[in-house]
């Protein structure tokens, strides 16, 4: 499995390269960019989501995506405890943005295609599970840390957001037992494919306009990616190895929080006014290195629950 993620993450490095290629020969400029990051965030990944519940109803995947539900509430209560204790306030730090990219990973943007590569729809199917929780706890929490006030307008948009739209309404499709004609089917299916090359494509677009000789010179950012890549996930890899569960469901919350930090986080502090060019740097830095990191925490996940079951 360790070799299937490497495999991939070398993938997605490859169609990361094409995304800055684009940008350097100024074929998508950044507000091109941005539109197409709404795209695949509001188009392209709900229909992803949508289509992982087209399954036959099973009961052991109800089982499995209610574990994935409480897994993932248990995830987030660790990370955010790891986070706080490594993450420390100081004068002259931007903690918020620290501690919001250690926090919140690219779940959907590199979740969904590692999910996929791994375990298929199955995978995503467990991942949504990941994405809920992820939505509920980034629009509340989230929101504040780097706001600095509770704004409740915010948190409400969680709930009318084309995932979480997309969640229910693949829910609902799923226990009633409904299934698309094969027409529209086929046609969202196309549109599932293009995930994994559009939303690395963005983010290499995005890693294009970082300095990163500069980036390479701040010894604070690998600190941080250190806690978001290796620290927090080792951790909820000991934590869930506690549980015995299916192996699909403890590696999708586990390469879920171990994917690289969150693109809304430079998205957020745009919008607050907080330092967007740092995260944008975390982010960066983030995405390069859990090309290495991931396959070592997957690894590392397989080895403890060998020992440990």
């Amino acid at each position: 499995m360790a070799e299937t993620i490497l495999n991939q993450t070398i993938i997605m490095l490859i169609l990361i390269a094409v995304g800055v290629l684009c940008a350097k020969l100024k074929i998508i400029s950044s507000d091109t960019n941005r539109e197409l990051s709404k795209f695949v965030l509001q188009v392209v990944n709900p229909v992803v989501i949508f289509m992982s519940y087209q399954k036959e109803y099973e009961a052991r995947l109800v089982k499995n995506l209610l574990i994935t539900f409480a897994l993932s509430v248990l995830a987030f209560a660790v990370i955010l405890a790891v986070a706080y204790i490594f993450v420390r306030k100081k004068d002259g730090r931007h903690t918020e943005v620290e501690r919001f990219s250690s926090i919140y990973s690219n779940c959907a943007f590199m979740g969904i295609p590692l999910m996929s590569a791994l375990f298929g729809d199955e995978g995503v199917f467990y991942l949504t599970a990941f994405i809920t929780v992820f939505n509920l706890v980034v629009w509340t929490h989230g929101v504040i840390i780097i706001s600095g006030e509770k704004n409740m307008k915010e948190v409400v948009k969680v709930f009318y957001s084309p995932t979480m739209i997309a969640i229910v309404l693949g829910i609902l499709t799923f226990f009633l037992k409904i299934k698309l004609p094969s027409v529209p089917e086929s046609a969202l299916n196309f549109i599932k494919e293009i995930n994994t090359p559009m939303a690395m494509i963005v983010s290499g677009v995005t890693i294009s306009a970082t300095n990163v000789p500069k980036l390479l010179k701040n010894a604070r950012l690998y600190f941080i990616c250190l806690v978001k890549l290796i620290i927090i996930p080792a951790v909820l890899a000991l934590v869930m190895s506690l549980f015995s569960v299916d192996e699909e469901v403890r590696m999708t919350v586990i390469v879920a929080a171990a994917s690289p930090p969150a693109a809304m986080c430079t998205l957020f502090c745009i919008k607050y006014n907080k330092n967007s060019v740092y995260a944008s740097e975390i982010f960066t830095a983030g995405t390069i290195l859990s090309v290495l990191t991931l396959p070592v925490i997957v690894k590392f996940t397989e080895i403890l629950t060998n020992l440990l079951h």
